[in-house]
């Protein structure tokens, strides 16, 4: 990968993690912080495997499946919660 398109794709999802953050600050109400966050963690995954093509090693692309998978379940969890009242 070319140098320039590694560090703009960098700065692209450092931006979207910073408008994530502030988005979740601003949110009033519980759905619209559940999909920031949701958000916030498809960023880190993205920075993990910028960082994982980067650094050659094929540990950070684990790291990020298993981010993935947590967060698909805090998020079923929530949105159950939020929908019925009780997680299971």
């Amino acid at each position: 990968m070319h140098p320039i398109v590694f560090y703009t794709a960098i700065f692209w999802t450092v931006v979207l993690l910073g408008a994530s953050i502030i988005l979740i600050i601003r949110a009033h109400t519980l759905m619209i912080r559940l999909l920031a966050i949701d958000t916030i963690t498809l960023v880190l995954i993205a920075l993990l495997s910028l960082l994982s093509h980067f650094t050659q090693e094929p540990y950070y692309l684990d790291v990020g499946l298993m981010l993935a998978l947590m967060a698909f379940i805090a998020t079923v969890a929530v949105a159950r919660y939020y929908g019925e009242g009780r997680i299971f």
